[in-house]
């Protein structure tokens, strides 16, 4: 009995049972169960994060499906690898690049004036079309610098223009007919209604 007495007795076995008493103590316990709650409340809610950023990223339910499981299934670690391989750009972020974009491409088309008969491009300071004829404008009786339909003055040499050869209504109808409207795009984009959503 004598070991013994030395082992029971030895710094190191005391030691050892301080700390089991002290991990079965109440107040041990208390806040691990307590840590425990908060490490898978925050992984659940790392989980729901990953739900709502891949919905707002990626169009297709059944990769959502897959980026939800990954940030369940690989506690800590799925959120992580989510956030290497995530779309760049959310939805809504597409969708208004793609309305600007059109936006963009609609006023460039509309930028190059084009004959308003036969509507082949033309060079902004043509005074007719060279495809059909057509007279576009008019030449100043002062200078020959083309003027626009609706001028009531030349910006050349600041001559007066006729009122007969300035003829309003006929250049509001031209210039309505040569504008294009969007009404296609809207200005604010639209969400797209998914069946996940409904």
């Amino acid at each position: 009995m004598g070991i013994f007495s030395a082992v029971i007795e030895s710094p190191l076995y005391s030691s050892a049972t301080t700390l089991h008493d002290l991990s079965h103590s109440t107040g041990f316990v208390v806040a691990r169960n307590v840590a425990v709650f908060f490490a898978v409340v925050f992984w659940l809610g790392l989980a729901l994060w990953v739900n709502r950023d891949a919905r707002r990223r990626i169009g297709d339910p059944i990769l959502i499906f897959f980026a939800t499981l990954l940030g369940l299934a690989a506690p800590y670690i799925g959120p992580v690898v989510y956030l290497l391989f995530r779309p760049a750009e959310t939805l809504d972020d597409v969708r208004s690049r793609r309305v600007e974009l059109r936006a963009l491409e609609q006023q460039l088309t509309r930028s190059q004036p084009a004959c308003p008969v036969c509507r082949s491009w033309i060079e902004p300071d043509y005074i007719a079309c060279p495809v059909c004829a057509t007279m576009l404008r008019q030449q100043c009786a002062t200078c020959n610098a083309p003027l626009e339909p609706l001028w009531q003055l030349c910006p050349y040499c600041a001559s007066a223009i006729e009122p007969s050869q300035a003829d309003l209504d006929a250049a509001l109808t031209a210039e309505t007919q040569t504008i294009t409207l969007v009404d296609d795009i809207p200005l604010v984009p639209q969400p797209e209604t998914r069946a996940a959503d409904a």
